[in-house]
């Protein structure tokens, strides 16, 4: 049944009855009456294939019919492929998730929204766990925040019934935003690098020799080697 609705979408030769059609191919197009365009089908062994029949002429193809629905499959199979499957992962939380759960979860959380997919977070309040709602909007908050490099929030923490909720988008490949802990630790690091090397120069000079150190030394020799030059001139 898929088959024959396929080959119904597309008219083919003698059910093709405008007056002209205008043909495609590698070399261009052209322009000329459908049964002059039937007769050079013939000819070479393939069908009148129209194309685009809302054109002005109808656009047609010189093919062979089981060819051209064929390659019309692999296209329509390629696109699919292509497009990227988004789904919807969760993680959950108590309202007193200790801290080494809460990292197990914010990692996987952040391989999820690496790989394109969707997170949503949800605080489940148990009994009069419910007394501690703030407690878990803080908990989503925080969350949120240490994902910041790689998703977006979609909707801010929402309580509903039991469960209060958190949706996290993926961010796009190339805009990602480095969270503040991020940005603190690398500023941390570059200012502990710069004082390893302020550290590090001072000894230097500290064992350089009195008549100015290496580079005083580096520019002696210079000098020695530019009149040794001019003396062999």
């Amino acid at each position: 049944m898929k088959t024959d609705k396929k080959q119904n979408q597309y008219r083919v030769n003698e059910q093709i009855r405008v007056r002209e059609v205008r043909i495609v191919g590698e070399s261009g197009s052209t322009v000329m009456p459908t049964r002059e365009a039937l007769d050079m089908a013939r000819q070479q062994g393939v069908d009148l294939v129209e194309i685009s029949p809302n054109a002005n002429p109808p656009v047609c193809r010189l093919i062979d019919y089981s060819k051209f629905l064929y390659q019309q499959k692999k296209r329509a199979k390629e696109m699919k492929a292509k497009q990227v499957k988004v789904e919807v992962k969760e993680i959950r939380f108590g309202p007193q998730t200790d801290e080494h759960d809460y990292q197990f979860k914010l990692k996987h959380a952040r391989e999820f929204l690496e790989e394109g997919n969707k997170v949503r977070a949800y605080v489940f309040f148990r009994g009069r766990s419910i007394l501690f709602k703030e407690q878990g909007e803080v908990l989503l908050l925080r969350f949120a925040n240490d994902l910041e490099e790689v998703g977006k929030v979609e909707s801010m923490p929402s309580l509903e019934g039991k469960k209060m909720f958190l949706y996290l988008a993926p961010k796009k490949a190339g805009v990602a935003k480095k969270s503040q802990q991020a940005r603190d630790r690398e500023a941390i690091e570059a200012e502990q690098k710069e004082l390893k090397n302020q550290k590090v120069q001072a000894e230097v000079d500290v064992e350089a020799p009195t008549n100015g150190g290496l580079f005083a030394n580096a520019k002696i020799s210079a000098d020695a080697l530019k009149k040794l030059t001019e003396t062999e001139d």
